[in-house]
């Protein structure tokens, strides 16, 4: 619901601030009075075109706010959850729009505060509010709304969605087996490549750390000469009774044939002498071990940086380190397999995309025939209601356009269309009817949908234009029964209108005098746009000028408190 609608600086009107309520809400006034210029700010607000003529003459921005109180479960509050806008939740959401607009041609837009793109405030209005009138090609005009009002009227959008669901699911079959074609045709002009590839692998057959022990190897082969040279040297020191441990042992030998004169003295000596010969046994053996294994062979450095150089060309090769080759190896034996296995792949994937085409067109039928009897129902319900808004020459129809086509809402194109005269061609609602005739249009389908799928205020602009008496009272009984499920607002100059109403407001352009504007010297009289809100004499009074223009008379008085008095009963 639209609670509050604030303006500042907009055309006539300096400083406005509207609290709306429930129920069926009135505007009138004498025309010329700003009653447009209160929809073409509302519709600033909610997101439509800016125009830097819409500021008030000598300011250099206008302003405008409209808060919307909605249920939490709204469409809108997800939608601004997704964008991280914050809420402040109670029993209901309060949702902030304003827009502001400079002289420049600049337009900034808001909502709760938060800088938001143009586009977005401009779907967030769209949820909140719907404007029908002669220049409105949103709501109820807009084609890519009419299937999903035909779905909700007819109970189908759990239908629809399933049928959506159904589509996705083709779209995703369609995509896995023009992929895997796409992936065959490559498998298969590369075969020969692919099995020349892992022929070379395979007669290489790489281990995965076999490269750091063949380089191990090389290095060490290539300094053997060296290594040898200086183990011969090193054992020379051992050879011989003068050796190391020829001299070792006969100093041993010596301490051992004194040790029991000298009293204990002499163990340790005796002792480490013990523990040095051994050592330098050790030492020996090792040096000529070490001497045996590392021999110095050409044959084999050869053949071991032959088998080196081949494991890093390879690698080289495919771009890959060498330990990576065996793996690689594994990855052209999958690819020859996925080449050998691809037809029966394709043929899963053909079978899987020929039964979800057969279930989407299954849904897809049956959704195309119970939005016929929908179609059907909505044309008697908007044809009951023609007549009494003097359109009993009207016709309406819901055409639907079904092909073989798969979209992802089902095979139908839904399209409300309107012929105005007996015998002239059906077309769109907004090109075929005058405004008048197409504020009234959109109320007979308004009320016919009732409020299923509406937005939760909706705006009613010239819907009693050229009509009076009967049909307008029953303009006005259809707007107040439609007003029991959503905000309804009407600007009118119907007293049948306007003596149904749950609020009224008078509009009227009044001079303020004396008003010096900010950064100026002057100061004068000067147009402005005021609203006032009506109690119950001062609505007596109002819809007393409506039925008797600029002199009220008793007999008017009297007239609209009849008016009164029967709105109020019905």
């Amino acid at each position: 619901m639209l609670a509050e609608l604030k303006i500042h600086n907009i055309v006539l009107i300096d400083e406005l601030h509207l609290e709306l309520g429930p129920g069926l809400n009135v505007l009138t006034g004498e025309t010329g009075a700003g009653k447009s210029i209160l929809l073409d700010s509302l519709g600033l607000a909610t997101g439509a075109r800016a125009d830097k003529g819409l500021i008030r003459h000598g300011q250099t921005r206008g302003t405008v706010s409209a808060l919307f109180e909605v249920a939490t479960d709204h469409l809108v509050v997800g939608l601004l959850k997704e964008h991280d806008i914050s809420l402040e939740e109670g029993r209901r959401a309060s949702v902030i729009l304003r827009r502001v607009q400079s002289n420049d041609g600049r337009s900034r837009a808001y909502i709760n505060d938060e800088p938001v793109s143009i586009g977005l405030l401009r779907l967030v209005g769209d949820l909140l509010l719907e404007v029908h009138g002669q220049h409105d090609e949103r709501g109820l005009l807009s084609a890519s709304n009419h299937q999903k009002m035909l779905d909700v009227f007819g109970g189908l959008t759990r239908d629809a969605s399933e049928v959506e669901g159904l589509f996705t699911r083709v779209e995703k079959c369609r995509s896995d087996l023009d992929e895997a074609i796409a992936e065959v045709a490559d498998a298969r002009a590369q075969v020969d490549y692919f099995q020349h590839v892992l022929a070379e692998l395979e007669e290489l057959a790489p281990q995965g750390d076999e490269e750091e022990d063949l380089a191990a190897r090389r290095s060490l082969m290539m300094h053997a000469e060296k290594i040898s040279e200086e183990i011969e040297a090193a054992l020379r020191p051992f050879a011989g009774s003068q050796g190391i441990d020829g001299r070792l042992s006969s100093a041993l030998r010596k301490m051992e044939g004194v040790s029991q004169k000298a009293g204990g003295k002499l163990d340790p000596a005796i002792d480490a002498l013990g523990r040095a010969l051994n050592e330098v046994d050790e030492a020996r053996s090792a040096l000529a071990e070490a001497q045996r294994e590392i021999s110095f062979d050409p044959n084999e450095l050869e053949r071991v940086e032959e088998r080196l150089f081949g494991l890093r060309a390879g690698a080289r090769k495919h771009n890959v380190r060498v330990d990576a080759l065996p793996g690689l190896i594994i990855q052209f034996r999958q690819k020859l397999d996925d080449a050998a296995s691809g037809e029966e792949k394709l043929d899963e994937l053909e079978k899987a995309l020929e039964q979800a085409r057969a279930d989407y067109k299954g849904a897809a039928t049956t959704l195309s025939a119970a939005r016929a009897k929908a179609a059907g129902e909505l044309d008697k319900a908007v044809a009951k209601e023609l007549p009494p808004l003097k359109l009993e020459k009207a016709s309406f129809r819901t055409a639907i356009e079904t092909s073989e086509t798969f979209r992802p809402h089902g095979f139908d194109r839904v399209h409300f269309e309107i012929s105005t005269n007996p015998g002239t061609p059906f077309g769109p609602l907004v090109a075929i009817a005058s405004g008048g005739e197409l504020a009234r249009i959109v109320l007979a389908l308004k009320v016919s949908l009732a409020s299923k799928g509406s937005a939760g205020s909706l705006i009613f602009d010239e819907v009693d234009q050229g009509i009076g008496g009967a049909v307008a009272d029953a303009v006005g009984e259809r707007l107040a029964r439609l007003a029991t499920g959503a905000q309804v607002l009407v600007v009118t100059h119907s007293p049948q209108v306007a003596a149904r109403a749950s609020h009224h407001w008078r509009i009227e352009k009044g001079i303020r005098k004396g008003k010096a504007r900010k950064g100026s010297s002057n100061s004068g009289d000067e147009d402005a746009t005021q609203i006032s809100s009506l109690g119950e004499l001062e609505r007596l009074e109002e819809i007393a000028r409506m039925l008797s223009g600029a002199e009220i008379t008793d007999e008017a008085r009297a007239a609209a408190d009849r008016l009164i008095a029967s709105g109020a009963g019905k």
